[in-house]
């Protein structure tokens, strides 16, 4: 969570938190359905990732691991700037991340091959 709040300029700008990527946090139960249909009323994308933040702050960690999760999933190009500290990686996040950037380099090689 220090991370979180260490990088919030970087990830004001860079965070996505459509609808799709809001609906998944709700439904990882990472903020709450109020919580999201107030993030979705937010039109500017960086007040809306600013309140995103702010409720993650108040969060426990289980839900910021969660949130993660969903992270990892949908922009993992984010994940750095998130589950390093010292030079070490939280494992449970760092796991899934480092599995999702393996099926996704495995799937891109595939595809190579196939196509020629």
């Amino acid at each position: 969570m220090r991370k979180l709040s260490i990088n919030s300029v970087q990830l004001l700008d860079r965070i996505d938190a459509d609808a799709v990527f809001l609906a998944e946090l709700a439904a990882a139960e990472c903020i709450t359905s109020s919580q999201k249909e107030h993030l979705v009323n937010i039109v500017q994308p960086y007040d809306r990732n600013d309140k995103l933040l702010e409720f993650m702050t108040r969060k426990s960690v289980a839900n910021f691991e969660k949130f993660l999760r969903v992270l990892a999933k949908r922009q993992a190009h984010l994940m750095p700037l998130l589950v390093t500290d010292g030079g070490e990686l939280r494992s449970t996040c760092v796991c899934e991340y480092t599995l999702f950037l393996c099926v996704t380099f495995a799937s891109a090689q595939l595809f190579s091959v196939i196509t020629g």
